[in-house]
């Protein structure tokens, strides 16, 4: 499905990225961990085709990426959630779902989308009308899934899905990541949550200063002694 060869990035003489390869295969939850700073973010804006990658490939279904537009790349069935969710805030929930629908592949599917989100989130149908800065934190985080939901993605990527949302919600969002995949939808997840990403996720990898140290089945890497001490803590290391 997705592939990725000896990615390289940076930011002017700034290397971010180095000799990444990786692949999310259909039907998988994959999560791609590492502390801040590690180039965690640039990947994924480079599968999405924000950031130019200086050296690699990105392959999707076997078509190369790179020299696509974004709005292409959301055409061929990847979307993304980005960091920090960027909803517009004076808009109504139901305006920033539908500007997800905007491929021509989406608008057809646009009445079953919206159905589909509301759904999987029953507190958007009931504020479907409301102001998207009215809402708490992890009601618009359940905006920024469903907005990337109504491109009909086949590959669903997300970044930080839990920042700023408060613990009761995380959770539900979690829940809906899962549901998404079992209905057919492959994940690739950036996640802080370490612990929370392992438990949902078939498998990872771990990102650090722009290199992959690490990879593993979820559970597997639960477990292991590096994974425990760098990004559980000392209670995780204890147990």
């Amino acid at each position: 499905m997705l592939e990725i060869d000896g990615l390289e990035a940076a930011y002017g003489d700034v290397p971010v990225l180095a000799g990444v390869t990786l692949a999310v295969r259909p039907g998988e939850i994959v999560a791609l961990l590492g502390p801040n700073g590690a180039g965690k973010s640039t990947l994924l804006a480079c599968v999405a085709g924000l950031v130019r990658p200086r050296a690699g490939r990105i392959r999707w279904n076997g078509e190369d990426l790179r020299a696509l537009p974004s709005h292409l790349i959301v055409e061929r069935g990847l979307a993304t959630v980005p960091e920090g969710r960027r909803l517009f805030a004076s808009m109504t929930v139901e305006d920033n779902l539908e500007l997800g629908a905007f491929s021509p592949r989406a608008r057809a599917a646009r009445r079953e989308s919206f159905e589909r989100v509301y759904a999987l989130f029953p507190a958007l149908r009931d504020r479907r009308r409301q102001i998207v800065r009215a809402l708490s934190g992890g009601q618009q985080q359940m905006v920024a899934v469903g907005r990337a939901l109504m491109a009909s993605p086949r590959l669903l990527m997300l970044d930080e899905p839990s920042l700023g949302i408060a613990p009761q919600l995380v959770r539900s969002i979690l829940d809906a990541l899962g549901e998404i995949n079992r209905a057919g939808v492959a994940i690739f997840l950036v996640e802080q949550n370490v612990r929370a990403a392992l438990t949902l996720a078939h498998r990872a990898y771990i990102l650090e200063g722009g290199r992959l140290v690490g990879e593993g089945g979820g559970a597997e890497l639960l477990r292991d002694p590096h994974v425990r001490r760098a990004y559980l803590g000392p209670l995780a290391v204890a147990e």
